[in-house]
């Protein structure tokens, strides 16, 4: 469990699975220096998947407490965080509010503040690699493997009315868990009348092969699962047959990446592209710093991040 020693200096922290073995912990402090943040410190926070409440708050309360504690980013966590501590925000952004999670803790005008970066993040790292007017001159499809906050969030993001008739025609929301699904349904509800919205029990991974076959070309196949990172493996199996000129992401950008591995080797074939987690690594923490540390980060600032990362 975390040292909940109070913090020497102005500190970010990390609320994860496994923390330590994250890049953010060797790019964060280049980051700060780039920002011109100060003396500045990064801490991670590792907690098991699902746990306890009390955890949760105990974490929590520390963090609106501790003066130097500045705020965290959460992974992983963002829906039992969000569950487990709703009281404890003086601020509660729309996102969070509507999917029910919380992606980023910061402190501001004397409020602690929970807010869901996912559907910003998510969207930048989407507009990275999907061609414009991608659904409206080809009517693929959107599958997303997972029903927790990453999955909530980009179909928040798809389902914007600005986007008019560039959606996809679906949205399946593939997940092991019956309850996940069922609270996956009652936040999007009423999304976006041109999408049809899709959830579907999958507890094995051939179920989700299954779906994966029933797409058309030119559709969006995502693991948001955590699977390969948070825990080994994949949610599709080797035997995964791929729609033709379709786009798969891996949100993932560290870990075994078995599902990556598995995309890649028909993506010759079957005229795929295939992307990893790294734009997504990237706007997910630098929405966050922006809004812990009260900077702005876009544009040339933006891009010399991302170097700075690559280069570590």
């Amino acid at each position: 469990m975390f040292d909940f020693t109070p913090a020497t200096k102005p500190t970010l922290y990390f609320i994860g699975v496994t923390t330590t073995k994250s890049s953010i912990m060797k790019v964060f402090p280049k980051w700060a220096e780039a920002l011109g943040l100060g003396d500045v410190e990064i801490k991670g926070i590792d907690l098991p998947l699902h746990a306890p409440a009390e955890d949760y708050r105990r974490v929590t309360q520390f963090l609106k407490d501790d003066p130097l504690s500045e705020g965290a980013l959460v992974t992983t966590h963002k829906l039992d965080l969000f569950s487990a501590c709703r009281d404890m925000f003086d601020y509660i952004d729309p996102f969070a509010e509507k999917l029910e999670e919380v992606s980023s803790l910061s402190k501001g005008g004397g409020e602690f503040r929970a807010h869901a970066k996912d559907p910003i993040s998510s969207g930048l790292a989407i507009e990275s690699f999907v061609p414009a007017n991608y659904f409206k001159e080809h009517g693929g499809e959107v599958l997303l493997l997972g029903a927790g906050g990453s999955s909530l969030a980009m179909s928040i993001y798809f389902g914007q009315e600005k986007w008019g008739d560039n959606v996809p025609k679906a949205i399946t929301i593939a997940n092991r868990s019956v309850p996940r699904l069922e609270s996956a349904k009652q936040i999007l509800a009423g999304l976006n009348p041109k999408i049809d919205m899709r959830f579907v029990h999958g507890p094995v991974p051939t179920d989700n092969d299954r779906l994966v076959s029933f797409l058309p070309p030119y559709s969006l196949i995502v693991n948001a699962t955590g699977l390969g990172k948070d825990a080994p493996g994949s949610p599709t199996t080797d035997s995964v047959d791929y729609p033709m000129h379709s786009l798969v992401w891996e949100i993932n950008y560290r870990g075994d990446l078995i599902f990556k591995e598995q995309a890649e080797r028909q993506a010759g074939a079957k005229d795929l592209r295939v992307e990893d987690g790294w734009n997504y690594f990237i706007h997910g923490w630098t929405q966050v710093i922006a809004e812990v540390f009260h900077v702005e980060i876009k544009g040339k600032r933006l891009e010399e991040l991302s170097a700075i990362a690559r280069d570590i």
